[in-house]
């Protein structure tokens, strides 16, 4: 007798068993991770945990109507996107409605309140030239100090500066600013004649010709029009109040000298007239939050700039160090309001800047985040903010929890109906699905920041037909074969190749959809894509590496291997075949002469 050959179904028929090792122990270094980095549970999105859901319009500036288009409106969808993410926001949602509003969805987390400073901050950076300074409204009462004359704030000061003659610069301060030394106000006639000779004093590029010649009578008479006009809003602009603030250095473009509010270290509002713009927030290479532990300025944001920046830097820094204060600062602007005033005594040649402002961490890092990622092309007003609170989305959850279990629940109960035992390999296929992609789920959220959210739920639980169906698809290759007369332990090798082919087909196009719906979707709608598309994945890997093997496995035991009636692999309640079996017919006696005792 000649033994069969040991082909590759009789090898993968023998050893099961390192299929489910290999993902036991997969099974196990999972959990041990989610255990490990301390995150047990999936994070949750804005519908779940609560947060915040802001609408922002755009508005356009004077005469640029035009410039709210699709380009502009992607782009700052991009920026934004990119400066929340940079927070270590995750699941924050920006998309555009219509077609001048961005709406924007932040989860309720750590710096969720920092994103929602900086998603609608245009971050239009420049440095320009102190001209005049002095303290505003109900803070210019009382005796000034030297940084109240001097117009320089503590915010920010150069390392550069010589403080053996701060006395002396607030002195110079108080005849070039208009200030008296022994009043906090001043008339309108002195702060008047102060600005006008500050703008005169204008060390910026614009305030002379590009020859460098003095200005024709023409263009003396509209510049003295336009110094009496900055000199009339400086004059009324009072920074204690928020509307003011608002409304001061509107419309004045990047060449032209305007008017501006800034706080200095003890969190009063100074006001300012300043030149025209020397450097542009564009020319910023790159910006970081740095804590300083050589001065007492704790996180600063440093900034290095551009070949370009840095010529223009080193020019106007040169200049200006040849004044007096408060003409020897330039002020760092961000969005009309003076961020830093820093003074200057030499030139600074490197291509690097530092500001410094009392900053906490969370704030150097948003500054810093908004000065990397650029500037946004549109000025939006915020016309609307939600407060989604977490009690809701929890409701919301244990809907989808409860549906979720009923739809699991009448799978399990048609297993058991209709397959019976083999009902326990699917059901513990089921178990095993789940938990691979509850920890995964868990583990995606410190890595990638994934968030579970509604749709994602619903995707879960899509997953559970897309899972059962497979199990479905193998049984009942399992069962044609035994109805064609097969016992069970070559039923279950022979159906395999076949059920695995429709198994890959069937979830491929199940991947394939989830894929497309991620990338031509935004918002939550990427949630159910990316749930269903993992799903879908961790079926294959249950099919192959558990469902298979472990009905190798229980193809071995009596129970099913006998038949018996409550395994869902009897024979005779298929409708099985009797087996093939060869009949001999009997072989004729060979030509001859016939025996006489038989005849």
């Amino acid at each position: 007798m000649v033994a069969p050959k040991k082909g590759k179904n009789a090898s993968a028929q023998s050893k099961p068993g390192r299929s489910l090792a290999l993902i036991l122990i997969a099974i196990v270094a999972l959990t041990g991770g989610m255990f490990a980095s301390g995150h047990t549970t999936p994070r949750l999105g804005i519908d779940l945990a609560g947060g915040t859901s802001i609408t922002l319009r755009a508005v356009p500036e004077a005469g640029q109507e035009s410039a709210i288009n699709k380009t502009n409106m992607d782009t700052a969808v991009d920026i934004m996107n990119r400066r929340v993410n940079g927070l270590g926001v995750s699941e924050a949602e920006v998309q555009t409605q219509g077609d001048r509003n961005i709406i924007v969805n932040i989860p309720k987390g750590t710096n969720s309140a920092e994103a929602r400073k900086q998603v609608g901050t245009t971050a239009k950076l420049y440095f320009r030239p102190v001209l005049a300074t002095e303290l505003s409204g109900a803070n210019a009462t009382g005796t000034p100090s030297a940084s109240e004359t001097g117009g320089a704030s503590d915010k920010a000061t150069d390392k550069a500066t010589d403080k053996a003659t701060d006395g002396d610069k607030a002195t110079d301060g108080d005849k070039a600013s208009g200030t008296p030394s022994d009043s906090a106000s001043a008339s309108a006639t002195s702060q008047g004649r102060a600005a006008s000779d500050a703008l005169k004093a204008d060390p910026s590029p614009s305030a002379t010709s590009s020859d460098g010649a003095s200005p024709s009578p023409s263009a003396s008479a509209s510049g003295d029009d336009a110094t009496a006009k900055l000199q009339q809003q400086y004059a009324a602009l009072d920074c204690t109040d928020k509307n003011a603030r608002a409304k001061a250095g509107d419309g004045a473009k990047p060449g032209e000298q305007t008017v501006a509010c800034g706080q200095n270290s003890q969190g009063q509002w100074q006001k300012y007239i300043l030149g025209a713009a020397a450097v542009d927030g564009t020319e910023v290479d790159e910006a970081e939050a740095v804590y300083n532990t050589q001065t007492a300025a704790g996180w600063t944001v440093t900034m290095k700039f551009t070949d370009k920046g840095s010529k223009k830097f080193a020019d106007i820094t040169g200049k200006l160090a040849q004044n007096q204060s408060p003409q020897n600062q330039f002020a760092i602007v961000l969005d009309n309001e003076v961020v830093s005033d820093p003074y200057v005594s030499q030139a600074l040649t490197g291509g690097n800047a530092e500001i410094s402002g009392n900053f906490d961490q969370e704030e150097a890092q948003g500054l810093a985040n908004v000065l990397s990622y650029g500037a946004l092309p549109l000025t939006f007003k915020e016309d609307s903010v939600t407060t989604v609170t977490a009690a809701l989305g929890g409701e919301q959850l244990h809907a989808g929890l409860i549906a979720g279990a009923i739809g699991l629940a009448l799978v399990v109960l048609y297993l058991l109906f209709y397959y019976r035992g083999l009902s326990f390999i699917a059901v513990c296929s089921l178990l095993v699905s789940a938990g691979l992609t509850y920890v995964i789920m868990a583990l995606l959220g410190p890595t990638i920041g994934f968030a579970l959210n509604l749709p994602a739920v619903c995707g879960a639980i899509v997953a559970i037909g897309i899972t059962a169906d497979s199990f479905i698809v193998y049984f009942e290759r399992v069962r044609d074969e035994i109805r064609e007369g097969r016992t069970l332990r070559p039923a279950v090798e022979r159906a395999w190749p076949r059920a695995r082919r429709t198994i890959l087909v069937s979830d491929f196009v199940s991947f394939l959809a989830a894929a497309v719906l991620f990338v031509v979707t935004v918002g939550k709608v990427q949630g159910f894509a990316f749930t269903l598309g993992l799903t879908t994945l961790l079926d294959v890997v249950v099919v192959f590496l558990f469902t298979k093997p472990l009905l190798t496995l229980m193809a071995r035991r009596k129970f099913f291997s006998s038949g018996h009636k409550w395994s869902g692999l009897d024979p005779k309640a298929l409708g099985a075949k009797p087996p093939l079996r060869r009949t001999r017919r009997p072989s004729r006696p060979a030509a001859g002469p016939v025996d006489p005792k038989e005849a």
